[in-house]
């Protein structure tokens, strides 16, 4: 068994490249990518080389110290807001990603120094964002694990583990920190169609952590819960607003109406960098739509007639009144969301 939580999803190497393990290839291979370019990385974004709402921002804002290296100096701020543009383009659902982005942009727009003082200081901010990542987990973990019975049956949704952040986890997170505090766990991880992160990637942790898991089918909870097979529910988030209403994978949602439908505890893990006062309510969240192909077929084998119509929304909104509480590194917060959610700030 790993060390809990030591999977490595992003990180620099000692040339400033950015090291990416390859999430569409797993579980099957496991390949990292080296990127010597903001575009590059800019792509690996897009196309789910790396994906989770914390490890998004984490590659971007890693993206942007690189891309920063290799502007021109007579024309380095349009070159960093194209940079900048070209980044926000890639997942619009995730606020991680504006955070980053307006996070190495405070410091851009704020320096008085040389150039090169800058670039060593983009690189300096991009290693904070990724390491406080891996603190905030760890710190949001402890504080869910004691929500965490010992013995519990959990429902997982995505993938919310090391893959999707710096390392360590948002909602995985919390089950490792209750493992890791002696409890008993057993995961049942849906397998989250269309990009299946749940079976290919929850899955490939838990296996490799030692984590008991168990695999079902996304239409297979609400049978397990009538059956009395699970005991609670915890999911990440991409984007959190001021009522509490949390925008999650798709397919969230419809876990969360099954929990209230059983009276069990729906739990979301959320690290405030997720959480998006500025927004009042979860109707004004933008929507991800993805490719057709990802719901017409599997991994390029076709499961439906080649030309059918597809709606494929990357995200659903789950409303507050379903969530029983939102775990964040600073604390627990409970309805009236409102007003919790605003005292964690």
């Amino acid at each position: 068994m790993s060390q809990i939580g030591a999977i490595v999803p992003i990180e620099r190497d000692a040339q400033g490249r950015v090291i990416m393990l390859d999430q569409t290839q797993l579980p099957s291979q496991e390949i990292y990518h080296a990127y010597e370019r903001a575009e590059e990385v800019a792509d690996a974004i897009t196309t789910m080389v790396i994906r989770g709402a914390p490890a998004i921002g984490v590659a971007a804002a890693m993206g942007l110290a690189l891309g920063a290296r290799q502007l021109d100096a007579g024309s380095f701020r349009e070159g960093y807001g194209a940079l900048c543009a070209q980044m926000a383009a890639t997942r619009p659902t995730a606020v991680n990603l504006f955070w980053a982005i307006d996070r190495m942009t405070t410091l851009v727009d704020g320096w008085t120094g040389d150039l090169p003082a800058l670039l060593d200081a983009l690189d300096a901010e991009a290693e904070a964002i990724r390491v406080e990542d891996i603190a905030i987990n760890r710190a949001m973990g402890a504080n869910g694990a004691e929500l965490i019975p010992d013995g519990a049956r959990i429902l997982t949704h995505c993938n919310t583990g090391s893959l999707a952040t710096a390392g360590y986890g948002t909602a995985l997170g919390v089950i490792r920190a209750a493992v890791e505090a002696g409890k008993r766990v057993h995961v049942y991880a849906d397998e989250t169609r269309p990009y299946l992160q749940g079976s290919r990637l929850t899955a490939w942790e838990c296996l490799r952590e030692g984590i008991e898991v168990t695999v079902i089918a996304d239409n297979a909870a609400g049978h397990l819960m009538a059956s009395g097979e699970i005991d609670l529910a915890i999911v990440g988030t991409d984007r959190t607003v001021a009522n509490g209403d949390v925008a999650n994978k798709i397919g969230t949602y419809q876990v969360a109406v099954m929990c209230a439908r059983h009276g069990l505890p729906f739990y979301v893990a959320a690290p405030t960098s997720t959480i998006d006062l500025a927004i009042a309510h979860g109707r004004e969240i933008p929507i991800e739509e993805r490719s057709a192909d990802e719901v017409r077929g599997v991994f390029g084998h076709p499961v439906a007639p080649e030309g059918v119509p597809v709606r494929n929304p990357s995200f659903d909104v789950t409303p507050a009144e379903l969530v029983t509480a939102i775990i964040t590194e600073r604390g627990v917060a409970r309805a009236p969301y409102f007003e919790s959610l605003r005292g964690l700030f």
